[in-house]
């Protein structure tokens, strides 16, 4: 019982009551503790806001009941505060931060095992004493046996107590140390992973307002990058200002589905689009800003559908296609580190889309687009494969550069499909020809290669399996 009263008791009671330690780091005042214990497992550190909030730092995962917690505020503006923001002052700011705020926290953890054991310390003397206490209590019952003096009663157990207090003292201790070293295994292995201030306590989640006045007459609409717009195919016949910028061609994605299905689509999609500098925020096309595809689409009345197709952009897809031609083998870590780290932004950014695609007036249908292969996975590339060869004086691309390059692929299309699966939003999965397939037709690849205007885009025939794969998703009465 008096161990279980240390662990349980003692642990919770030293956490609550430890002070916390100060530091200061650029002009600004932090304190270092560890937040309440909890019943869970694990759980993550904490950042506290004096008089804003509280904030979980989910990548820092601890198990066991010691969390840290980190205060900060109210900001200061001081020169030193000023100097840590200038590039020609700030120095080592980041490691000298980082070594203050670990030693604060270890003294803070110093003071605290020190308070544990004055708390097992205590509690076994109050043991001790309602042991003595029921002992006298039980003598007075017995009256036929000569009474013990208290004296005499310590004596014959003073040896017991003090094992009770040794074995106390030393479970309690070896818990609370295997508690710090995994509140230290969990802070570091959580900031392998943290590479910005978002990273690290998350990003606010805002939707993009509605942009310009409502318009009306638009069964569906398409929004994405390039290989919506179709970059590259015929001209429109009355071509606005964002239409050419943005590379919107008479075949389109939103043109074909409009076909497939007799009823007018509205193009919003624009060449080089993101999530971040395109969909939900404004993007810099054919030297034209461009309003963020999210807000124009707020304010479409009455629409049924919206088709989206994204990801490519996100993830800078042209540098590995580019770095997989340049090199025999581009499945160095370096370069698959660089793929990991853009993904894991892309499927942040995804998630805040996936929102405000949610909460679009009116509730329309969500058809989202995976992403096509331009190479066949498993494909071996031969003599008679010009678009494998690559440019000249470059190696081209071997079997194991075009099988990573659809593995990265079908990375991207998982993340693609479980967003969509969770919000329940469609998917359409179009199945493009890809470049050196054996075709017994005449129409070719469904994809452009080297020596067309766009590579790696889709042809005309291309968007017309796109629009096919979305138009048989689209729901009756749509």
């Amino acid at each position: 019982m008096l161990v279980l009263l240390c662990l349980f008791g003692g642990v919770s009671t030293t956490i609550l009551l430890t002070p916390a330690q100060s530091v200061t780091v650029a002009g600004q005042t932090l304190s270092v503790s560890a937040r309440p214990p909890s019943f869970s497992l694990s759980g993550p550190a904490q950042l506290v806001q004096i008089g804003n909030t509280r904030l979980d730092i989910n990548p820092l995962q601890v198990y066991g009941p010691l969390r840290p917690r980190l205060t900060l505020g109210p900001v200061q503006r001081n020169a030193a505060a000023a100097a840590a923001l200038d590039p020609n002052t700030r120095g080592t700011l980041g490691s000298d931060a980082a070594s203050a705020v670990t030693f604060a926290y270890v003294r803070w953890y110093i003071f605290a095992t020190i308070g544990l054991i004055a708390f097992v310390v205590l509690l076994t003397g109050v043991v001790a004493y309602v042991r003595v206490a029921l002992t006298l209590r039980g003598q007075t019952r017995a009256l036929n046996q000569p009474p013990l003096t208290v004296a005499e009663i310590w004596h014959r157990s003073s040896g017991q107590m003090r094992g009770m207090a040794a074995v106390a003292l030393v479970i309690t201790l070896l818990a609370w140390f295997g508690a710090g070293f995994l509140a230290y295994q969990g802070a570091v292995t959580g900031l392998r992973n943290v590479h910005s201030l978002s990273d690290l306590v998350g990003a606010s989640y805002a939707a993009p307002p509605a942009i310009g006045p409502p318009v009306t007459g638009y069964v569906g609409a398409v929004i994405g990058d390039s290989r919506a717009s179709r970059v590259g195919g015929p001209a429109l016949v009355k071509a606005t200002g964002d239409d050419t910028a943005c590379g919107r061609t008479a075949d389109s994605l939103a043109a074909e589905i409009g076909n497939l299905r007799g009823e007018r689509v509205l193009n919003l999609a624009c060449s080089g689009a993101s999530i971040g500098s395109g969909l939900r925020g404004s993007q810099l096309a054919g030297g034209r800003i461009e309003q963020p595809q999210i807000g124009l689409l707020r304010q479409v009345l009455g629409l049924k559908y919206v088709v989206v197709v994204i990801g490519p952009n996100d993830l800078y897809w042209t540098d590995f296609l580019k770095y997989c031609y340049g090199v025999t083998d581009c499945s160095d870590r370096l370069a698959e580190g660089e793929f990991t780290y853009r993904l894991a932004q892309f499927d942040r950014d995804y998630g805040n889309l996936l929102e405000d695609l949610n909460d679009l007036p009116g509730q329309p249908q969500i058809i989202v687009v995976t992403s096509y292969d331009v190479f066949n996975p498993g494909f071996t590339p031969g003599v008679e494969c010009e678009d494998a060869k690559g440019p000249v004086g470059t190696p081209g691309l071997s079997a194991a550069n075009i099988n990573l390059l659809g593995s990265r692929n079908q990375a991207l299309n998982d993340v693609l499909t479980s967003g969509a699966e969770k919000y329940k939003f469609d998917l359409a999965r179009p199945r493009l020809t890809p470049l050196c397939s054996a075709i017994d037709d005449a129409l070719g690849p469904d994809i452009q290669g080297l020596k067309d205007t766009n590579p790696f885009h889709p042809t005309g025939i291309g968007e017309i399996r796109i629009a096919s794969s979305v138009v048989q998703l689209i729901k009756p009465g749509n």
